[in-house]
């Protein structure tokens, strides 16, 4: 099988992650920092280094400030209604996913926020004028979407980081898609809060992050945290405050390796992605109806569809040549709505490090005889 759907998770891991998963399940699988022998304490050290790598990966000042999480939707769901202010204004994009969407409604209905989704401009980006057309006396939180799972366009995360700085302003920013080809550094970008994916560009397996800076966000989780056990009262301290239960540190320690992978790899990752994303937007846009919503050649999401037929059917097809692709809204839907594509939804191709020409050069023939048949079909 051709694996064409990385924005959704990588398939292809490398050896050092693996490797990573092998050793801590026989040297560091106790329980980190619950107990005072020895395995406990090297796993409580092994977690620790992994809050450093990532702190340091993205520019975070202060690594206990690294809360690690099940998965980006729970860091932006830990993000959003850690913060949140009642009667208060948030404003966000239309690239959000529904991690965020669905967050924002329930914010709503509970506690009483509004907010304004901004628009991009013709070029696909989110400009820090259009965000600052949406502020309004009681907006606290701007939330942005680094790199849309659905189009690839990437944001100005620096620009928009100083404007919320300005006004003094929250601005959380999800790097699922992001994370593993663009550079973001918290402190640099006044970025207070980042959602990281660990199973997607770090090339490591299912587990989140979200990284803190001079905010203070109220726990989504009570119980046991190692600390102060006597008390019923939740720490208020970082990590140990919002990390209640036992940490994965499985899953821990593979997302600090693939980070380290990333770091060591960088330079070749970033020019294999542009190298492959812009082959593929040339000759995808050489076939007849097919319709291409992707022109960020950095981002390795490419998403198209071709007249006369859904996004599923294509998809479907697809399967059958032996190819993973994604179809339909991706999370995503009110980019669909501003795109015009919700009813067929669009078929996406996400790339990897590990995606090679050759699985690309057989995508664009099979999809050149999807579209003859469409043609035929028209023709009839």
């Amino acid at each position: 099988m051709i694996y064409l759907d990385n924005s959704s998770s990588t398939f292809q891991k490398p050896f050092c992650v693996k490797h990573s998963i092998k050793k801590t399940l026989n040297k560091y699988a106790a329980n980190p920092g619950r107990s005072g022998h020895k395995l406990s304490l090297l796993a409580g050290e092994k977690v620790l280094e992994a809050r450093m790598t990532l702190a340091n990966h993205f520019g975070l000042k202060d690594f206990t400030n690294v809360i690690f999480t099940a998965s980006c939707t729970e860091a932006l769901n830990l993000a959003l209604q850690g913060s949140v202010q009642p009667h208060g204004h948030i404003i966000a994009t239309i690239y959000e996913h529904n991690s965020v969407l669905r967050t924002l409604e329930y914010l709503k209905k509970t506690y009483h926020i509004t907010y304004t989704l901004v628009t991009p401009n013709a070029n696909g980006i989110i400009t820090p004028d259009r965000i600052l057309s949406a502020k309004q006396p009681n907006t606290y939180l701007v939330v942005v979407n680094h790199t849309s799972n659905v189009t690839g366009h990437t944001q100005p995360i620096h620009e928009i980081g100083a404007v919320c700085h300005e006004h003094n302003l929250l601005f959380l920013v999800d790097t699922a898609q992001s994370g593993g080809h663009e550079r973001l550094n918290m402190e640099k970008d006044h970025i207070s809060m980042l959602a990281v994916a660990g199973h997607k560009g770090f090339h490591s397996i299912q587990c989140g992050a979200l990284l803190i800076q001079d905010c203070k966000i109220k726990p989504l989780k009570y119980g046991g945290t190692g600390t102060n056990s006597i008390s019923l009262t939740q720490p208020t301290d970082y990590p140990e405050g919002l990390e209640s239960g036992t940490d994965s540190i499985v899953n821990i320690i593979a997302l600090a390796t693939g980070v380290k992978f990333v770091e060591r790899k960088w330079n070749d990752i970033h020019q294999k992605i542009t190298n492959l994303t812009q082959y593929t937007l040339t000759h995808l846009s050489k076939i007849p109806n097919c319709i291409v919503y992707s022109t960020n050649a950095n981002s390795g999401v490419i998403s198209f569809c071709i007249k006369g037929y859904t996004s599923t059917e294509i998809a479907s097809y697809l399967n059958q040549k032996h190819i993973a692709v994604r179809s339909g809204l991706h999370c995503a839907p009110k980019i669909h709505e501003y795109l015009g594509t919700t009813k067929n939804g669009l078929v996406r191709v996400s790339l990897s490090y590990f995606t090679h020409k050759t699985d690309l050069m057989y995508l664009i023939h099979c999809l050149k005889t999807l579209s003859k048949k469409t043609l035929l079909f028209q023709k009839n």
